[in-house]
């Protein structure tokens, strides 16, 4: 009986095996449409650059009027008071680049108090900027956590006052009419490190209660002034 068993076994491989080489690799190969050309390096040639290090022209407060943040060695650091900075461009789904650095530990402040600030997508959904080396506060509200929401899979972060940075695939919700039809979902390295899996938005930010979805277009990218001189360079965005 095995034996039988094997020569089946045999004849079933041969018989797959010439069938196999009688399939054209043609059939599987595809030639079009052949994809974009992009430089990698330093920045994405198809990238929009919202800060260089010398100009926040594409940048401004949700007044309309010129970024009153400090401008110095390349970082743009918050002038606390002066209210948080939109991008001129507005972004549906996109891949984003932010360098950002905590200021320096002030002695007696802790937790949601050292170097807070927020990256808002879509002016909506926030991916917390915080100050999280040594310094313990609510998981789903420290850095590289989608605030309130949810908190990161590891604490990434590089001692306080080195840049951090976090790189983010964004995907936003499909709305038809006022009813969502496709939520949003992210996912962001925070220095190279996975902190957030495709994660899958509840609704926009709020600090108390619990988030929903209201029915948006694309919509601008924010920096939040918390009243921490938190600094960012190297900021940009590639449409998808």
């Amino acid at each position: 009986m095995k034996k039988f068993y094997l020569s089946i076994c045999c004849i079933s491989a041969s018989f797959l095996v010439s069938a196999e080489k009688k399939i054209d690799p043609k059939l599987t190969e595809q030639w079009s449409p052949i994809p974009e050309i992009i430089t990698p390096s330093p920045i994405p040639s198809d990238a929009i650059v919202l800060f260089d290090g010398k100009s926040t022209d594409n940048l401004e407060h949700g007044d309309g009027s010129k970024v009153k943040w400090n401008v110095e060695n390349g970082a743009l650091t918050v002038e606390p008071g002066t209210k948080g900075i939109f991008s001129k461009e507005k972004f549906c789904d996109m891949q984003l680049h932010v360098e950002w650095k905590s200021p320096e530990k002030i002695l007696g402040k802790k937790g949601q108090q050292l170097g807070n600030s927020g990256l808002y997508i879509q002016g909506r959904y926030e991916v917390q900027i915080l100050d999280s080396y040594q310094n313990q506060t609510y998981a789903n509200g420290q850095a590289g956590s989608i605030y309130k929401q949810s908190a990161p899979l590891v604490n990434a972060m590089k001692p306080t006052g080195q840049w951090q940075t976090y790189d983010i695939i964004y995907h936003a919700p499909k709305f038809n009419g006022t009813e969502l039809k496709t939520p949003a979902n992210i996912t962001v390295l925070h220095n190279g490190i996975l902190v957030q899996d495709h994660y899958i938005l509840k609704g926009g930010t709020v600090y108390r209660g619990q988030p929903e979805y209201k029915a948006h277009g694309c919509d601008r990218l924010l920096l939040q002034d918390h009243n921490d001189k938190v600094s960012f360079r190297n900021i940009w965005a590639r449409k998808l």
